[in-house]
């Protein structure tokens, strides 16, 4: 029997990109996922599609509602949904930064909050949020992006710390470049789009983009009952564009 099998998970952004990868793999290993996300219609069988902006306290706590009036409780939560943002510490406004980080940090935050009095009653609770190489490097024009993703790494291990007594793990992922459509629609919009993706692959060690599946089953490996002893964990999953430095 599946170690997912009876939990249920929440993945927010979960109808596309890396967010669908990681319904997907908790799906098949016997979770029952609900996609939290702007655009529940994308959403496709097995996994049962929420609106939900996370940018907005009151879409969250509606999202939250709905899956545990559903499915009785909440036991798995992937706070993966979140946006972009190029250019140098000149490039975007007050405005723009305050866009990023209620979406990125203040809407995780916000997630898990509403999320905490459910998974305080899971036999199995855990929390796994999406954080990026871009909190650890420094990458050019990413200024916005990369303190967002750094308050995600830093608030994954405050909860983690806090919520120790009540038995509820929580870890994050740090993903290289991926993949997704998202990177694609950067790609596209290069001058030389072929170059850029070249580019990107040549800055990870791997000599590749990470794969989403890649990101899923690394996922699903912090969010399962059987990794107890994995807590407060931030996971490269990056082609070893974090620890590796070899020579060209």
């Amino acid at each position: 029997m599946s170690h997912f099998e009876g939990l249920v998970a929440a993945v927010t952004g979960g109808a596309s990109g890396l967010g669908r990868a990681i319904a997907d793999e908790l799906a098949a290993q016997g979770a029952r996922v609900f996609a939290l996300d702007l655009d529940p219609d994308a959403v496709s069988a097995p996994h049962t599609g929420v609106r939900c902006d996370i940018g907005d306290d009151a879409s969250v706590r509606e999202a939250i509602a709905a899956v545990v009036d559903a499915a009785g409780r909440l036991d798995i939560v992937i706070a993966n949904a979140g946006i972009g943002a190029q250019g140098d510490v000149e490039a975007n406004d007050d405005d723009e930064w305050m866009r990023v980080l209620n979406v990125n940090v203040i809407g995780s935050a916000r997630t898990i909050r509403h999320a905490m009095p459910h998974l305080k009653e899971s036999p199995s609770p855990a929390v796994v949020l999406t954080s990026s190489i871009a909190a650890w490097a420094g990458l050019p024009q990413r200024v916005l992006y990369s303190a967002s993703k750094g308050a995600i790494s830093a608030m994954t291990l405050a909860i983690a710390a806090d919520c120790l007594p009540l038995g509820i793990r929580v870890n994050a992922i740090a993903p290289g470049t991926a993949d997704t459509p998202w990177v694609g629609r950067l790609l596209d919009s290069a001058a030389d789009p072929d170059a850029e993706r070249a580019a990107l692959e040549a800055r990870q060690p791997s000599g590749r983009l990470v794969q989403p599946q890649e990101v899923a089953e690394a996922v699903a490996y912090l969010a399962s009952p059987t990794s107890g002893s994995s807590n407060g964990v931030i996971l490269p999953v990056d082609g070893g564009m974090y620890s590796l430095r070899p020579r060209r």
